[in-house]
């Protein structure tokens, strides 16, 4: 019998527009997964962030985190895979965002704890939501005063948050380098724009495979909305979009399914799944 791989993305897709899962879903995957479902998701998100709003869904599986930077096992912390920049890598991206002006939030790990860094003099309104959205509760947050302390330890992952055309400039430039893998797109619900940086391994896509792997299983059933899924998408052997994904996802999903406030995913695999 084959043994399939259920993948979700999280904001717009598997969480509602208050950024959690509808009771109904986490009862429908939870009692799913306890009868032998392979499930699990794959987020932009840190584990930080993603186990806030993924409270009350169980965790004994590994989750892919930071568009596929990471495999982590939540319940452990234990770490299965991590892809991340050489420092000639680092030193490009700190050249391009300097000739564009930009200061970014820097992922990274300083003195072996992780970390998002910024400059206090340098927020602007999209970066001032993300940080008071998880002021209090997220204990990576390490507010700076310089560029030389911004670009401290381990980098892994940049986020640019602003307007499309303060950001499109320096997308163009190093979405073009092979070392990179990139994403330009507006935030869910919100005006300003995300620009995201991370090394070219660093995909939903490829951490997928690895956990293909890791599992044994022969096929994989993806459901995404945004760009950033497209990757995923393309080697699932299923995939569906939710009602509010964005064109672009919809017009290479296998179909489309109900939107994340109507608990789509949730309500395909609890008609589709058959477990053990």
């Amino acid at each position: 019998m084959s043994k399939t791989l259920y993948v979700t993305d999280l904001d717009g897709t598997l969480l509602n527009r208050q950024d959690r899962i509808n009771p109904e879903s986490i009862a429908i995957i939870n009692e799913l997964v306890a009868k032998g479902m392979l499930f699990t998701y794959a987020t932009a998100r840190s584990l930080v962030s993603a186990s806030v709003v993924t409270e009350g869904l169980t965790t004994d599986f590994p989750v892919i985190i930071y568009n596929g930077a990471f495999i982590i096992h939540p319940s452990t912390g234990e770490i299965l895979s991590e892809k991340s920049f050489t420092i000639e890598e680092r030193q490009r991206v700190i050249e391009v965002l300097d000739e564009y002006d930009i200061s970014p939030l820097v992922y990274s790990y300083v003195d072996e704890v992780e970390r998002v860094s910024w400059i206090v003099s340098r927020v602007n309104d999209g970066m001032k939501r993300y940080i008071n959205n998880r002021k209090g509760t997220d204990p990576r947050f390490r507010p700076i005063q310089t560029k030389e302390e911004l670009y401290q330890g381990e980098m892994f992952y940049y986020t640019c948050i602003g307007e499309r055309e303060e950001l499109q400039s320096a997308y163009d430039l190093l979405s073009k380098d092979t070392r990179f893998r990139c994403t330009l797109q507006q935030e869910l619900y919100r005006p300003e724009y995300w620009f995201e940086i991370m090394p070219a391994k660093a995909t939903k896509a490829e951490a997928i495979r690895q956990l293909k792997k890791l599992w044994n299983c022969d096929r994989v059933v993806s459901f995404g909305d945004a760009i950033n899924d497209i990757p995923m998408f393309e080697i699932s052997d299923e995939c569906y979009a939710v009602e509010n994904a964005v064109d672009e996802l919809k017009a290479i999903a296998t179909g489309i399914i109900d939107s994340n406030e109507n608990d789509g995913v949730a309500k395909w695999l609890q008609e589709h799944v058959m477990c053990s």
